[in-house]
């Protein structure tokens, strides 16, 4: 898919790409659904902020992401809507996300407080309905028979669960969010060990003008796809929704994609890739790393290469003043990937949950 400019809104605000805004019959008189502009972003950061709050007990929501998910590169990919009460205060915020072929995200955020409970329910069931038939919208614009609509919630957000299952979504797995504290030590040579024999790390290359060389991101994508290929879910995602999706993230820096190589046969060939972001400040004033994607090929397995590549990743972060590296993990993960971590030092934040609903077209 080619990512294109976002279409100039239609008369009555809705982007054309939108099917239209949640139907919100019920909702208490003078509440107002409309779509999201430059303006709301503090809001709807405060709306977010809060609900963290509540899931897991602390929040922090990087604005530049939000703004670029409202009216930024992050929004033409997604149908999206808010709700405002009787006095214009932001209550909820629907996120539908065209991420890839088959695969549409959807985001759910109620206000956290503010709202009784049958006004929070019904809300939500209007946001849920009406991503159903955005996902419909999708799948039919890319002649799909139907799509999976992938959503979550935090472990311990009870109302958000109980959101989902009445929606028709299942709770199909847990994840581990988990953190490492980067100490300025970590950036001195021979604090971290280096790749094992025969395993090498690099950047991706790039020219003189400082972009990447596209043969190199190319390689990072192929390892990607290709070491998740056997692992809970995967699905391909073509190289140019890969590329974009990525450049979404106000952190997106591309000196911290790496390729792992190692020797086969007196051969170099690549093994591995990690690709990570850059964390927004937290309340010391310190950014932090954050893994967004690390992949081990098949054929390099039982090498070193993972750790490797996360040495490099938090030396690098020690080297630009970062005090911490954050990751995902699959509570489940058949390669063990959660013991790795915690052998190097990281520990659970917090957990989350992916929950899905397969979604067929009449």
């Amino acid at each position: 898919m080619t990512l294109q400019a976002p279409d100039p809104l239609s008369d009555n605000g809705i982007p054309p790409h939108q099917s239209g805004l949640p139907d919100l019959t019920g909702m208490p008189s003078g509440w107002v659904a409309r779509v999201p502009r430059r303006e709301d972003v503090a809001a709807l950061v405060t709306l977010v902020q809060a609900h963290q709050e509540m899931a897991k007990g602390s929040g922090s929501v990087d604005s530049d992401s939000v703004e670029s998910t409202v009216a930024g590169t992050g929004s033409w990919t997604r149908h999206q809507a808010l709700v405002t009460d009787g006095e214009g205060t932001v209550v909820g915020w629907v996120r539908i996300h065209d991420r890839a072929a088959g695969r549409t995200m959807v985001e759910v955020t109620v206000a956290a407080d503010g709202l009784d409970d049958g006004d929070a329910d019904r809300l939500a069931g209007a946001f849920f309905a009406w991503a159903s038939e955005a996902g419909r919208v999708i799948a039919a614009g890319r002649d799909l028979p139907g799509t999976q609509l992938d959503s979550g919630a935090y472990a311990d957000d009870s109302r958000q669960r109980r959101w989902l299952d009445a929606a028709g979504y299942r709770q199909t797995r847990t994840w581990l969010q988990m953190s490492r504290p980067v100490t300025p030590r970590e950036a001195e040579e021979g604090v971290l060990p280096g790749p094992r024999e025969g395993v090498g790390i690099r950047r991706v290359a790039k020219h003189d003008n400082g972009l990447p060389v596209a043969a190199d991101l190319q390689t990072v994508h192929r390892m990607l796809e290709e070491s998740f290929a056997d692992h809970f879910n995967s699905y391909r995602e073509s190289f140019p929704e890969f590329l974009s999706r990525l450049r979404e993230d106000p952190g997106h820096r591309w000196d911290h994609w790496w390729i792992a190589e190692v020797d086969v046969d007196g051969e170099t060939v690549p093994g591995g890739a990690l690709v990570a972001t850059i964390l927004q400040p937290d309340a010391s004033g310190a950014s932090g790393s954050y893994v967004d994607y690390i992949g081990v090929h098949r054929l390099a397995r039982g090498r070193g290469v993972a750790k490797a590549l996360l040495h490099t990743v938090i030396r690098d972060a020690a080297e630009r003043g970062h005090n911490r590296v954050g990751l995902e993990v699959d509570d489940d993960s058949p390669t063990g990937a959660d013991g790795l971590y915690l052998s190097m030092g990281w520990a659970t934040s917090y957990r989350t949950e992916s929950w899905h609903r397969d979604l067929t077209l009449d």
